[in-house]
């Protein structure tokens, strides 16, 4: 295993941005990358050095980590575009991104053909996570590529190993999963008390010391009352990762009905124009079909 020296950050959107600042202010060397430049001169102005390519971030570097949209993203940013031929032997790439666990067995024998090590550690907490550092990472590879990338995950959040790979893809779908369902039930909620006269914000404050109590209804529950569904989370993505999920579920042998559900209720949302909205915004989309207009 490498020394680490430097790391190579490609994708520096939404989430890419907040974990590269933490790294910066651990005192790691940071490369970075975006298709769109504009977004990494903040992260310039910190300290970090911007390549003009992915081929040429890995210069050097140790540990190449992405954060992109999803799986056809990754492979032509690492395979189409040059990055992994710009990686040593014993370099360990890390993809943060959440794609499909296909995706992430195939990306892994890939980089095993060139002799570079591979975790897939895709993450859940949001942006809100990403900038305290406090996401939960969910990695699958081999455990002693994992030990060794612990002084990266430390600055990032809580890295819990849950197998080989293409698994740590598996956990962040089941994370996905619940997040989704559990959206869409307190949308229902809220629209059903919200119906009958209640107010919806006590509501929330009521159900949260009871047994529905959880960090969706506190924080997206907060979202759907105050009706602030900027992302966060696009809608588009979520969609992404269930549709990845019933794809898993589909080479796995397994039926999941309420996954289908909220899939095609997540579909409909991004198909109405609303992909960009939070996938919190998964409420107005409820409420469309109540014929309720929002309040």
């Amino acid at each position: 295993m490498s020394e680490l020296n430097k790391i190579a950050f490609l994708g520096t959107g939404l989430m890419g941005a907040p974990m590269c600042k933490n790294l910066l202010s651990s005192g790691l060397l940071l490369t970075v990358w975006n298709r769109s430049q504009a977004k990494t001169e903040p992260l310039a102005k910190l300290g970090a050095s911007v390549a003009d390519s992915p081929r040429s971030a890995m210069a050097d570097a140790d540990v190449l980590i992405t954060m992109l949209s999803d799986g056809p993203a990754v492979s032509n940013v690492i395979f189409a575009q040059g990055a992994a031929e710009a990686m040593r032997e014993g370099t360990t790439h890390i993809d943060m991104s959440s794609i499909g666990a296909d995706e992430a067995i195939e990306h892994a024998r890939r980089h095993g053909e060139r002799s570079v090590r591979y975790l897939d550690a895709p993450v859940s907490g949001g942006t809100r996570g990403a900038s305290a550092g406090e996401l939960a990472i969910m990695a699958g590879g081999d455990a002693e590529t994992f030990a060794a990338m612990q002084p990266v995950f430390a600055t990032l959040g809580q890295a819990t190993h849950v197998g080989p790979n293409g698994c740590g893809q598996l956990a962040k779908l089941a994370n996905q999963i619940i997040v989704a369902i559990t959206i869409g039930a307190v949308g229902e909620a809220l629209i059903l008390a919200g119906g009958g006269g209640a107010d919806r914000a006590k509501v929330r404050e009521a159900l949260q010391g009871g047994f529905a109590s959880s960090r969706i209804l506190t924080e997206h529950g907060q979202r759907m009352v105050d009706r602030a569904f900027e992302p966060g989370g696009p809608a588009k993505f979520q969609l992404k990762d269930l549709h990845n999920a019933l794809k898993a579920a589909d080479r796995l042998g397994l039926d999941l009905p309420i996954t289908k559900l909220l899939h095609g209720l997540f579909d409909a949302m991004v198909q109405s124009g609303k992909g960009d909205m939070d996938h919190s915004g998964l409420l107005t989309h409820l409420e469309a079909l109540n014929n309720i207009t929002g309040n």
